[in-house]
């Protein structure tokens, strides 16, 4: 029997990394043990790297996703409005002799 690890997660981010690095692994594994010999290589390094490469951009695409969703809570910050561009209605400046 394997020994058993109790992961925590802080974050859905963490949680959803945890979960697809758990499932990689275990893919791995069951590829491995099913490759025929002198195939191994191949058929792991066929899996992990694509399905690396798509974990990698779930993590970047929560990871966004979260940023956005705490900046929409929080608001713009607070900053002074721009001008508006001059549309004829400011005074000209005084002539001077």
């Amino acid at each position: 029997m394997t020994p058993r690890t109790t992961f925590h997660a802080d974050t859905p981010l963490q949680a959803l990394l945890l979960e697809q690095a758990l499932l990689l692994a275990q893919q791995l594994q069951a590829t491995a043990d099913a490759a025929p010999d002198g195939q191994v290589l191949a058929r792991v390094e066929a899996l992990a790297v694509p399905t690396a490469r798509e974990l990698a951009r779930l993590a970047v695409q929560a990871t966004l996703q979260a940023q956005a969703e705490q900046a929409e809570k929080k608001g713009r910050p607070a900053a002074p409005a721009p001008a508006a561009a001059a549309c004829g209605t400011r005074t000209p400046p005084a002539a001077t002799s």
